[in-house]
């Protein structure tokens, strides 16, 4: 399984982006995916996750963010509105193959992409 992230840039406070995740597998339909955050001497965090039929997200992003996919394209998004300083990070999808999925945590995953920055200006 390969995933292929796409869509970081420079914006400013309060705009848009969206981010894409491309991603090979034979069963992507059943794979829990996720998005995860870094920044610098900081811990990996948990942004977003969707698996069959549902989806959840960090508080701090919680009504600003929407993660969706799209099973005959094999990819996931994450669609990020009203974004903030503190939003910036490198952004990194991620794939659980194996059930259960356990959504927010990043040592349940399998694989993961290459990240891709976002920077927000204040």
């Amino acid at each position: 399984v390969q995933l292929q992230a796409s869509g970081g840039g420079l914006v400013q406070a309060g705009g848009s982006l969206r981010l894409s995740c491309a991603v090979s597998g034979r069963a992507f339909s059943s794979y829990g995916m996720g998005w995860f955050r870094q920044v610098p001497g900081k811990e990996r965090e948990f942004v977003a996750a969707i698996s069959s039929g549902s989806t959840s997200y960090a508080e701090s992003v919680k009504g600003r963010f929407t993660i969706s996919r799209d099973i005959a394209k094999k990819s996931v998004y994450l669609q990020m509105n009203s974004l903030k300083p503190e939003d910036t990070a490198v952004y990194y999808c991620a794939a659980d193959t194996v059930p259960p999925f356990t959504a927010t945590m990043a040592p349940g995953y399998d694989y993961w992409g290459q990240g891709t920055q976002v920077t927000v200006s204040s």
